[in-house]
């Protein structure tokens, strides 16, 4: 599965992804703040959404009363917002000089409908390739925390994905954590620390970005 595609462009491409519960979107936010506390011109967005395309099929994907929505649905409208995203927000800020921060990205495509929905993580990679110029981020940071942790977490109604029972979040679990072993830019964290703990880890990985 190759899913060592470089970043060509000028600017530094973050993800952060993980399990739902995981805490990646408070963790988004801090490591924004830092790097803009720093100087560092730096753009967030969400995935799915981000744009005004991709925030529709956010309302359709996280939707619960569309449980009719197949894997390879599922997928194909993941990369719509994605490949919109791509195309309005994330290559003109790379292309720019500057660094992108995204709360979830392809990582979680290959967890959630390629190992625990069964496509293939390898056909969801090509798929990616295709739709978003073959650029990968040059760090993806995993937020790991075991099942019933995350469950404790969401204390609100839960999305469609949310909804999905145990096994299936379990099986989105071992899905990231395989990832990395495709790909050496990709970091799995301890999320199951307190909130400051995980900031500190996740700001040493990007230090080490090249």
């Amino acid at each position: 599965m190759e899913m060592n595609l470089p970043n060509r462009l000028s600017g530094k491409f973050i993800a952060l992804d993980g399990p739902d519960g995981c805490g990646k979107s408070t963790q988004t936010v801090m490591l924004y703040d830092r790097l803009k506390g720093q100087g560092v011109q730096v753009v967030t967005f969400r995935d799915p959404g981000g744009t005004a395309v991709g925030e529709k099929i956010r309302e359709i994907l996280l939707n619960p009363e569309h449980a009719e929505i197949s894997v390879r649905t599922e997928l194909l409208l993941y990369m719509a917002s994605r490949a919109q995203l791509w195309a309005e927000k994330i290559a003109p800020a790379l292309k720019a000089g500057k660094c992108v921060v995204l709360d979830r990205w392809v990582t979680s495509t290959c967890a959630y409908q390629g190992f625990a929905g069964r496509f293939g993580a390898a056909r969801v990679v090509e798929i990616a390739a295709a739709s978003l110029e073959r650029v990968w981020p040059d760090l993806a940071i995993i937020l790991d925390v075991d099942v019933e942790t995350a469950a404790k977490r969401m204390n609100r109604a839960l999305d469609r994905m949310e909804q999905k029972g145990k096994e299936y979040h379990k099986k989105v679990r071992e899905g990231f954590l395989q990832l990395s072993n495709f790909n050496d830019n990709i970091v799995i964290v301890d999320a199951t620390k307190n909130i400051e703990q995980v900031h500190q880890t996740v700001a040493g990985a990007v230090r080490q970005i090249k």
